[in-house]
């Protein structure tokens, strides 16, 4: 038995949870989501647990298993709490501002990069070099934080362009005068 996915699955107070056509639909206060099943793994609702099986002990059944099981987890918090990841700009003249809905960003190119919003998610600006990325759906999250960091990612040698908050990037020494 996978140890993460016969873990079970508590479903807070304001948050309910069905299963309909195939796919797990999570409702709470912060809004919907709708999650595919895999046709080897068995979702069970009993009161405010829960709990997941699996038909066979295939290799890759197994893995759906664990996978499955956190991705409801994921969901259940998402519509709970949302999900949060915080960008930070590192360089001079690397500045960020709210335009509209979306980003405009000066990154040391001869033009400005603008970034428009993706349906699900937020942006909200600090200051001028900090990136709040907000959203019910962890992927979706993750995904446009990280298309932002691709925009100029932080180099080793000076440390300049996007990081997350809590990145470490460690500095290369450059080069050294011979004599």
């Amino acid at each position: 038995m996978s140890k993460i996915g016969k873990k079970i699955i508590i479903i807070p107070n304001q948050v309910t949870v069905s299963v309909a056509d195939n796919q797990l639909i999570t409702k709470g206060p912060k809004g919907e989501l709708k999650l595919s099943l895999l046709p080897n793994i068995k979702v069970k609702i009993e009161g405010n647990e829960i709990s997941l099986s699996r038909n066979n002990d295939e290799k890759q059944t197994k893995a759906n298993h664990g996978l499955m099981r956190s991705l409801i987890a994921n969901n259940i918090e998402g519509v709970t709490n949302a999900y949060k990841k915080t960008l930070k700009l590192v360089g001079t003249g690397y500045r960020v501002s709210a335009k509209g809905t979306g980003l405009s960003m000066t990154l040391g190119f001869s033009h400005l990069t603008e970034v428009q919003p993706v349906e699900g998610v937020t942006f909200k600006v600090e200051g001028n070099d900090t990136i709040h990325v907000e959203g019910i759906d962890k992927q979706l999250v993750g995904q446009v934080a990280a298309d932002i960091r691709s925009l100029r990612p932080p180099e080793p040698y000076l440390g300049k362009g996007i990081r997350y908050i809590d990145e470490v990037v460690k500095k290369k020494p450059g080069k050294t005068a011979s004599k």
